[in-house]
C-alpha cells in the first residue's frame, strides 16, 4: 500500500548539461517529470478508518470478510469482522492472515521494507501510455516477498500513484509462485490512499488463487471523508 516511508531525496542531472560542445542531447522521456514529482514528495503512512471487504477463491472454495480498519500512531493497526461468509478456510487462513500480517508488518516497523523509493527499487521512466499515465518501469533491488517487479502508473503533471502493477519478487512460500498483484490508489480528502489490491497467484496442487480488497474510507488524518 502507499504512505510507507519515502523520505530519500532523488536528484536528476539534466541530459546534455555535461556534454561536449556540439554533442546533442538525448531528449527526456516525457514521463521524466512526472518520476521526480513523485519520487520528491514525503511517502508516510496517514492515520485513517475505513471499511474493507476481503474476497479469495482457490477451486470451488470461496470466502468473504467485511471488517472495519483503522491506522494511528499511537495504536497502531486494528481491525473488527462486521460480516463473513463462505468457507471457513478461506476466512481464516487466507483472509484473517492477510489483516494479522499487516498488523504484524506494522508493529514491527516494517513498512519501509516495501517503500517504493530508490533504496527498494531502481526507477526507469517508460513514456506515457494512451490513459495519459506516466508509466515507470521498477525493479527491486532485492529479492524480497513486500516488493514488486513491474510498472508505476502516475498523474503525468504531479506525479500522483494511480496503480501498481506486476509480480512479486518473491514468493511467500514454497506452495504459493506466480503472484500478481494490481495495487489501485485515489486522491482521499487529498491523501493517495489504496483503494483496490487485486492479485492473481498459483497454489501448488490446488491450483489458481484469487484475492481482492477494496476499502471505502471515512476518515483519513483525523478528518471525516465523503463515503464513496
Amino acid at each position: 500500500m502507499i504512505g510507507l516511508g519515502r523520505r530519500a531525496v532523488y536528484f536528476l542531472i539534466a541530459a546534455g548539461t555535461l556534454a561536449a560542445p556540439g554533442v546533442l542531447a538525448t531528449a527526456p522521456d516525457p514521463a521524466d517529470h512526472s518520476m521526480r514529482k513523485f519520487l520528491s514528495q514525503e511517502d508516510v503512512l496517514h492515520p485513517y478508518r475505513a471499511t474493507r471487504r476481503l474476497e479469495a477463491e482457490n477451486g470451488d472454495r470461496k470466502g468473504w470478510l467485511e471488517v472495519t480498519t483503522e491506522y494511528s500512531r499511537v495504536g497502531g493497526f486494528r481491525y473488527e469482522t462486521i460480516a463473513e461468509g463462505g468457507s471457513g478456510y478461506i476466512r481464516n487462513k487466507i483472509l484473517r492472515a492477510v489483516l494479522e500480517g499487516e498488523r504484524d508488518a506494522v508493529t514491527q516497523g516494517d513498512a519501509a521494507r516495501s517503500a517504493l523509493v530508490p533504496t527498494n527499487y531502481q526507477f526507469e521512466p517508460h513514456g506515457i501510455d494512451a490513459e495519459g499515465l506516466a508509466n515507470i518501469l521498477v525493479s527491486p533491488r532485492r529479492k524480497d516477498t513486500t516488493l514488486v517487479a513491474g510498472t508505476l502508473f502516475l498523474q503525468p503533471t504531479g506525479g500522483d500513484l494511480v496503480r501498481l502493477e506486476g509480480r512479486l519478487a518473491k514468493s511467500p512460500s514454497f506452495w504459493v509462485k506466480n503472484v500478481d498483484i494490481t495495487r489501485s490508489y485515489a486522491r482521499i480528502d487529498g491523501t493517495t490512499m489504496p483503494v483496490v489490491l487485486h492479485s492473481n497467484a498459483e497454489i501448488r496442487l490446488l491450483g489458481a488463487a484469487t484475492f481482492h480488497m477494496t476499502y471505502v474510507y471515512s476518515e483519513v488524518d483525523g478528518h471525516s471523508v465523503a463515503t464513496r
